[in-house]
């Protein structure tokens, strides 16, 4: 199977949005209707950086483009196209068609549709570029916080980060926690109609990828403004929920891999986001607010800051 039969076995499709879709030098695409601008983000997944090795191929296929997804549904967006670029390191027929099928499984999902990409031999390396559309002058940007909004969070965190440290040789997970963990870890789901809804609510906002203090960070940094987040109220998965409190505060706020997003509100929108909370079916949990100065703070139940050691994940800090 040369490079040409691989992209056309498992993922050349017929062109739906696009007016050329995957097999030529480019894709061509339409504008983005009238009010509407781009939105537009990539991310790559490296074997043994974001992933181990090993992992079902067709839960990669999901989580590849999952964490793009992500991005779009943060900044309020609809998804529209993606381009795939992949390294592998032979042209296992078997693996192909998992991570296929998770893949697509997902863009049907999401209503978003391939329209081109790359392969080539190498380590396994995966990248996605995700565009879609937002009305012009609504992205939820991370420097529209303003001082005295709520900071609330959707779904639950600390899960996802347990897994990573079974999988590391960090921790023993049994087996009925490691497979829940390993769910939230391998198999996120994007937020994309939060994403959308919070539209006009919302004053700024982000996916948490990298652990909720360190994401917050970019928020107040790009808003100029400090965070206070109420550890009682944050919303830890009840998955872990029988951990020590210094496991759970660790998972929770710094572990990462959540892929919710973290939003920004006047208080005054507190009634429309319950409202919201209830039509998803999804737990939109408010967890803090903004502040005059810099950085993040933990409070614990008498406002006192918690003395946390790390921040968020950062991928030039680590070996």
């Amino acid at each position: 199977m040369n490079e040409f039969d691989l992209i056309g076995r498992y993922f050349a499709r017929p062109a739906r949005r696009a007016l050329l879709g995957v097999g030529d030098d480019c894709a061509l695409l339409s504008p983005p209707p009238p009010g509407q601008v781009l939105a537009v983000s990539v991310d790559m997944l490296v074997e043994g950086r974001h992933f181990f090795a090993g992992v079902d191929p067709r839960a990669l296929g999901h989580k590849t483009l999952a964490v793009n997804l992500s991005d779009l549904a943060a900044m309020g967006a609809k998804p529209a196209w993606f381009t795939l670029a992949l390294a592998l390191p032979g042209a296992d027929a078997d693996w192909l068609a998992g991570f296929a099928d998770g893949l697509f499984a997902l863009a049907d999902a999401a209503d978003i549709e391939l329209v081109g990409g790359d392969t080539t031999r190498g380590p396994l390396t995966l990248s996605i570029q995700v565009a879609g559309h937002v009305p012009a002058g609504q992205a939820m940007r991370r420097d529209g916080a303003r001082l005295g909004d709520d900071v609330w969070v959707s779904g639950a965190l600390g899960a996802a980060a347990m897994a990573v440290r079974h999988r590391a040789g960090e921790i023993e997970l049994d087996a009925p926690m490691l497979a829940a963990c390993s769910a939230r870890l391998d198999w996120p789901s994007p937020r994309l109609a939060l994403g959308e809804r919070l539209l006009g609510h919302a004053s700024a906002a982000l996916d948490v990828s990298d652990g909720l203090i360190g994401d917050l960070g970019h928020i107040c940094e790009c808003s100029g403004l400090g965070g206070d987040i109420d550890w009682l109220q944050v919303p830890v998965d009840v998955v872990i929920s029988h951990l020590p409190e210094s496991v759970r505060q660790s998972a929770a706020l710094a572990g990462g891999d959540d892929y919710e997003l973290c939003f920004t509100a006047a208080p005054s929108e507190r009634e429309a986001i319950v409202s919201l909370s209830d039509s998803l079916g999804l737990p939109l949990s408010r967890i803090g607010r903004m502040r005059a100065g810099q950085g993040v703070a933990v409070l614990d139940a008498d406002g006192q800051v918690l003395p946390l050691a790390r921040g968020g994940f950062d991928h030039f800090s680590v070996p």
